[in-house]
């Protein structure tokens, strides 16, 4: 063979391979378009399902539920790689794996909806495709559970199952009958006091339609006019920026209840403002995170909690929201205290009136926002379910929106203009405007399935755990070592079940924590005699101290990703400054911080007391961490603080009266006695500088 043959075949090679690489590219792209038009298609079908059931047409639970599930396995397996460094951009086994779970999601839930009326002739009396069926739906929601929140929850869901298989062989304290693996996983799947128990239920119904809702707001521009409106309202103060991101936190937390989701949503603006007028940036990304975790305190949604508490404790859904709003509010005051005294002491400016958005301007831009709020309050206010006020809330935002769009289309607002090739500035084309509308509408409804999926899968697993404390009475054993530990005094046994909370917390999500915490260790508080929704309402606080207290807290560290902070330090220093989601649950079952109990009404002066002391504890506690107040504290000023705020905290009228007046002294002095020289607090002394 000559040289040129030799030549000629490395060409036709090197043109094979590159031909190959090309071909190869090309079907990996095509792969990548069609799964996410499919993941387009179920997460918007998934959308209008859930608005359809909530305020058109109801249908059986287990169907529903059913359905839901099917698309939220689906989404998962579609969106979420089996481990990291899974590629799902190119042909492979896994690949073939993910499409294989999504088929068999399908077929496991469609084998309910189409056995319905079958599966429930034959209760206890199983075929053994009921068996198959059960076991493969069990590992499928363990597996979305792995790949979503981890394995913490997993082996937690995979141990409560070991725990009912094998209750005769466990200690004394906890053992049991033990139930067979037929009895343990027809259980989960083909009833509702499993899988398709509560948690899910609610997931499906509720709080579906709200995050849908915080998708829409914020796809309609929403959340930037919340951020604009608490920048207005705050940013010329001391600290501006950081009482802004407090303020924004709680307008945006109060329709999305998601701390993380605050953090990134508001972060992002806030954290970079906070450390140009002068905030560390570990403190910068704490005084988001504690700020964002009140958002799931704080009504009408916060998160999954209110409507999971409601169905818990039978309670209606406006009743919890107007028993949760005084609690969340003296929460944000004691983040403010801080803000404020960190401000001060460092001498931290607010910014200047010409750099920030003018109040009147940002109500006249996202007025119709506050319209669907007003509505929402109406409807719950007029006893209508709270799918339907959702589902109402989510049809009016979507109506304003367009109908505000097509008034600033009309009058040729800038956002609705463009430069055509002469230069000339002229309206887009009505068809432009309501294509542009319509895709902005389609990327909400796909946004809002996609920011389901953690907290549908979480309560799917929940029901897991919730299924097997039920069927083997693990919760009464629970609750009596709850008891014997805190020896029956309530303070002992929240503290117990906040340290419970936090271990939960490391690995869980907070809905999920809360139902479990809610199962296990809400009925020791019953037996200690605290009514059920303050119980309830204690175990759901605690619940959300994973968001900001280390080792694992996942709004401190969203926090200090956006501020470019060390984790850890901006981990600490968050839980510094949640403070008031420790104290006020122990509060709550001394005193009728929720007008609850007893005789009690919200406006009644047994109520009203309890909470102007309660919050001035909370303003005395803060000054004494801080050592600020009007000034700064010498150390007789902070020991009177000190012994102000545990008098206001401690459930007496007698300890008020101490409290209030120690307090009193402590104004006077402030105000009234300025000595010429007080110790300087150095940053080295203050954790939070």
């Amino acid at each position: 063979m000559s040289e040129n043959d030799v030549d000629e075949n490395k060409k036709d090679n090197t043109q094979t391979v590159l031909t190959n690489s090309k071909t190869r590219k090309n079907f990996n792209n095509t792969l990548i378009k069609i799964t996410a038009s499919i993941v387009m298609v179920i997460a918007v079908s998934l959308s209008l399902y859930q608005l359809y059931t909530a305020g058109i047409a109801a249908l059986t639970a287990l169907i529903q539920r059913s359905i839901h599930l099917a698309a939220i396995l689906s989404l998962t397996f579609l969106l979420k790689p089996p481990f990291k460094g899974a590629r799902k951009d190119r042909l492979n086994f896994w690949v073939f794996l993910d499409w294989a779970l999504v088929l068999a999601s399908i077929s496991c839930t469609f084998y309910i909806c189409y056995n319905l009326t079958a599966i429930f002739e034959r209760q206890g009396d199983w075929l053994t495709a009921d068996l198959v069926v059960s076991i493969i739906g069990t590992i499928l929601v363990l597996e979305a559970c792995r790949r979503v929140i981890g394995f913490f929850m997993t082996v937690i869901a995979l141990v409560g199952i070991l725990y009912a298989m094998y209750g005769p062989y466990m200690p004394e304290l906890i053992v049991h009958k033990g139930y067979s693996i037929e009895r343990i996983v027809t259980t989960l799947w083909l009833t509702t006091e499993g899988i398709f128990g509560l948690p899910l239920g609610v997931a499906a119904t509720f709080v579906f339609v709200f995050v849908l809702f915080g998708a829409i707001l914020e796809s309609t521009g929403g959340g930037a006019f919340f951020i604009d409106l608490a920048y207005s309202l705050t940013g010329r103060f001391s600290g501006g920026p950081a009482k802004t991101s407090v303020v924004a936190s709680g307008f945006l937390g109060s329709v999305s209840g998601s701390a993380v989701g605050n953090v990134v949503a508001t972060g992002s603006f806030t954290i970079p403002m906070m450390k140009k007028v002068g905030y560390r940036p570990h403190v910068a990304g704490a005084i988001e995170a504690a700020a964002s975790t009140g958002g799931q305190l704080m009504p009408p949604i916060m998160g999954a909690g209110a409507f999971l508490m409601a169905e818990f404790t039978n309670t209606s859904y406006l009743t919890i929201i107007k028993i949760a709003l005084f609690p969340a509010i003296m929460y944000y005051i004691s983040v403010l205290l801080f803000v404020h005294y960190e401000a001060k002491k460092f001498g931290l400016e607010g910014q200047s009136k010409e750099s920030l958005p003018r109040l009147l301007n940002v109500v006249k831009e996202g007025l119709h926002f506050i319209i669907p709020l007003v509505i929402l309050i109406y409807v719950l206010l007029a006893n209508y379910s709270p799918m339907m006020a959702g589902f109402v809330t989510v049809i009016t935002t979507l109506i304003t929106s367009l109908a505000a769009n097509s008034v600033r289309w009309a009058v040729g607002h800038k956002n609705f203009t463009i430069k055509d090739s002469k230069n000339v500035t002229k309206r887009i084309s009505v068809g432009r405007l309501y294509l542009n509308e319509g895709k902005s509408i389609l990327h909400a409804l796909e946004t809002g399935a996609k920011n389901a999926i953690m907290v549908s899968v979480a309560c799917a697993a929940a029901g897991i755990i919730v299924g097997m404390v039920t069927l083997t009475g693990m919760g009464l054993k629970f609750s009596s070592l709850v008891i014997d530990l805190s020896y029956g005094i309530k303070a002992f046994a929240i503290l117990l079940i906040g340290a419970a909370s936090l271990v939960l917390g490391m690995g869980l999500p907070v809905t999920a924590s809360y139902i479990v915490l809610a199962t296990l260790a809400g009925p020791a508080l019953l037996d200690m005699g605290v009514p059920l929704v303050i119980a309830h309402m204690i175990v759901f606080w605690y619940s959300q101290d994973a968001n900001v207290t280390p080792p694992v807290s996942l709004a401190s560290f969203a926090g200090a990703g956006v501020a470019g902070a060390s984790p850890m330090r901006t981990a600490f220093t968050s839980w510094k400054l949640a403070k008031g989601l420790y104290i006020i649950p122990i509060v709550m079952a001394y005193r009728p911080l929720l007008g609850i109990g007893k005789d009690y009404t919200l406006l009644s002066w047994d109520v009203v007391i309890p909470l102007i002391a309660t919050t001035l504890g909370l303003v005395a506690f803060t000054s004494a961490m801080e050592r600020y107040f009007i000034r700064q504290a010498n150390w007789l000023e902070a020991a009177l603080l000190w012994i102000s705020a545990a008098g206001l905290f401690w459930p007496t009228y007698s300890t008020d009266i101490a409290g209030l007046i120690a307090f009193a002294i402590v104004v006077f002095l402030q105000k009234y006695y300025n000595p010429k020289k007080l110790p300087e607090i150095s940053i080295a002394e203050n954790s939070t500088a």
